[in-house]
């Protein structure tokens, strides 16, 4: 399938089907499920990161279990939109898996998503270890929320 943009995604998607978003980081990797009507976004679980074929291998069976017809993934644009070496390692991500599934994959800008979270979690007044353990998978459920926004809008 490839890599597709949100208009693309749009068209390839079944009813009834859900998207992943991944929050790809150094260690980790937070995820996050759509519902079934992709209104809403949820944190769901962090993966500790491997190498790529466990990590891939993983989420393919994620992506069977709950029924998943794309992956959102986070592109960690700097501020000013240039690309750093986190930039290259999301395309690299997005590029090896779409080469192993036929799960479409979409990049998003993801620039502030973590900041967004730590504020918020901040603002709860999450200790340290709960924002350590929270943020990843939440990051991934703001991304993928504003792709799901996004598709909701019929003009992008």
């Amino acid at each position: 399938m490839g890599i597709l943009n949100i208009r693309e995604l749009r068209g390839q998607l079944v009813p009834g089907q859900r998207l992943l978003g991944l929050d790809l980081g150094e260690k980790t990797i937070g995820l996050a499920l759509s519902d079934t009507t992709l209104a809403v976004a949820t944190p769901f679980k962090t993966l500790k990161r491997g190498k790529f074929k466990a990590d891939a291998t993983i989420l393919t069976g994620l992506i069977a279990e709950h029924h998943v017809g794309g992956l959102i993934v986070g592109l960690p644009l700097n501020m000013d939109g240039s690309e750093g070496p986190s930039v290259q390692s999301a395309r690299a991500f997005a590029r090896n898996f779409s080469a192993l599934s036929d799960c479409p994959v979409v990049l998003v800008d993801e620039r502030l998503s973590t900041a967004a979270v730590t504020r918020t979690l901040l603002e709860a007044d999450a200790s340290r270890r709960q924002r350590a353990s929270a943020v990843d998978k939440m990051a991934a459920a703001y991304i993928l929320q504003g792709a799901l926004d996004q598709l909701r809008n019929p003009s992008l």
